[in-house]
């Protein structure tokens, strides 16, 4: 018997405490959601290409030189497809002096086959086409708006995406903050007139 009291007892106190809980509940309200704050996620703009290295180092003779001939001829020999619908990014990752025509005579070959040819490695090119599409951004859904550059993402973006977007948006926005809604840093703040 005292078991059967017990176990009543714990389901009373059970229900006063939910009881409790409930009635004194407040709403939480997100301040964050409310704020009409816009956070700008500079991954989004991210390339998402197939980017593909093509390299003169590996036609340098002993690794210094560029001889035009067995250039000329290792670049007939090359097979081409593995460029198919890449962005290729024609480099040299030697430290040697090349000529510039080695680098058109090797975008003659690519061409009739690659999506995009650009200079630079990879990483640089990555870079140019964010930048590229940070200028082609339309910001007129940012004018007199509060906007945060998202920050601390899970790639590491270049310094002048982040120069870039904000010279984009100082025109238009109404302020402009740096980092995560919940905790920014701010930035720009058009002055009223």
């Amino acid at each position: 018997m005292p078991f059967v009291i017990l176990q009543k007892a714990f389901l009373f106190l059970f229900w006063c405490i939910n009881t409790t809980y409930l009635c004194t509940m407040e709403t939480f309200v997100n301040k964050v959601a409310e704020s009409g704050i816009i956070t700008i996620n500079l991954e989004n703009y991210l390339s998402k290409e197939d980017f593909m290295l093509f390299d003169i180092q590996q036609y340098l003779f002993m690794g210094l030189i560029l001889k035009e001939k067995d250039y000329r001829e290792a670049l007939k020999q090359q097979d081409w497809t593995a460029y198919s619908n890449k962005v290729v990014c024609i480099t040299c990752s030697a430290d040697a002096i090349i000529p510039q025509w080695a680098y058109m005579l090797a975008a003659t070959y690519l061409q009739p086959i690659a999506k995009d040819i650009r200079f630079g490695n990879i990483d640089a090119v990555k870079n140019t086409y964010l930048r590229e599409a940070i200028a082609a951004l339309n910001v007129t859904e940012f004018t007199d708006k509060r906007i945060v550059i998202k920050g601390c993402g899970d790639v590491q973006l270049p310094d002048d995406a982040y120069i870039a977007i904000t010279n984009k948006l100082i025109p238009i926005a109404k302020s402009i903050m740096y980092g995560e809604p919940c905790s920014t840093v701010p930035i720009f703040k058009k002055k009223l007139q």
